[in-house]
């Protein structure tokens, strides 16, 4: 039955009960309305108001659930769907609600797999003309200036010697945005040298304690699902020292049989406002394209602790 029959058909059984009443029952109206008439037709009165309400908040009760769902759905936290119970035009709405949700989770995926793989891929376009032509020119312009100290009288031999040891330390710090843009250490030596290599990097920059905790045997993973990793634990530790003002933090990795499990806990002012930024969205976003979970939980006795569950895709022969 179509939900408009079902509203018609409540309204009508209340209305003809009290129809039925009226003409059947030993009731009367006189003028002027007697008391114990007002009170026997304003108690009918409410007692149909009520049972309206009642039936009508029943049939209705579904959209309302609906509705709720549609304001608080989030793409980023796949798997939200209603229960479809019985037939009729609310249980089809909801069906193909979740159907829409379904398809949209898909196409978001797919979209932001795309745009993670294109943005991957900048960023080791960027690191490698970075390396080759700024890094190789800054080497040329080093040794240039080494050259023109050795031979040049003291006063100015002293002031080449400080642009010279200003030129390296650009020269590192265009190195080091070459290893965040694209870590060379977890293509050569994998997942656990480049989370020790990016911890000790942090540490050295940051001033802050950073612990790490690595089960001895870890499976091998697929390229995708260790570049997730490690961007994952690379934000986690850049939101740690910028905005948590943690001292310390424990970056662990840990394996199930099913799973790879990502932990980075620090000890900071943890998460003030359930809004999320840019950084922790991409997270998200990061955790779905190889089929993980992310989850961003007060940690004890105090800081912030972002797990990611990734499922074990193991690199092909």
């Amino acid at each position: 039955m179509s939900l408009f029959w079902r509203i018609f058909a409540l309204n009508a059984v209340v209305l003809g009960t009290a129809t039925a009443l009226l003409l059947w029952a030993p009731v009367t109206v006189s003028v002027p309305v007697l008391l114990t008439e007002a009170i026997i037709l304003v108690g009918g009165l409410v007692v149909m108001l009520v049972a309206n309400a009642v039936l009508l908040r029943l049939g209705l009760a579904p959209l309302d659930r609906l509705t709720r769902l549609m304001a608080t759905v989030d793409l980023l936290r796949p798997g939200q769907r209603l229960a479809t119970q019985g037939g009729g035009e609310v249980a089809e709405v909801i069906r193909t609600f979740n159907a829409m949700l379904e398809r949209l989770e898909q196409e978001r995926a797919i979209s932001s797999a795309r745009v993670l793989m294109a943005q991957e891929a900048e960023r080791r376009r960027i690191a490698q003309e970075l390396h080759d032509e700024v890094g190789q020119s800054m080497t040329a312009i080093l040794l240039g200036l080494k050259r023109a100290a050795d031979n040049a009288p003291e006063p100015l031999r002293e002031e080449l010697r400080e642009a010279q040891e200003i030129t390296r330390e650009s020269l590192d710090e265009v190195r080091r945005l070459v290893r965040r843009l694209r870590p060379g250490v977890l293509d050569d030596l994998g997942l656990v040298s480049a989370l020790t290599s990016l911890a000790e990097g942090i540490a050295t920059h940051t001033g802050m304690r950073v612990g790490r905790r690595f089960d001895a045997e870890l499976p091998e993973l697929d390229p995708q699902t260790e570049l997730v990793l490690y961007r994952v634990a690379q934000e986690s530790l850049t939101n740690a020292a910028r905005h948590a003002d943690a001292e310390r933090v424990t970056v662990a990795l840990r394996h199930t049989e099913d799973d790879v499990v990502l932990a980075v806990t620090d000890d900071g002012c943890g998460i003030t406002t359930p809004r999320e930024g840019a950084g922790i969205r991409g997270m998200r976003e990061r955790a779905l394209l190889i089929g993980g979970s992310l989850e961003i939980a007060p940690a004890s006795p105090a800081g912030t602790q972002v797990t990611l569950t990734a499922p074990v895709s193991r690199k092909q022969p």
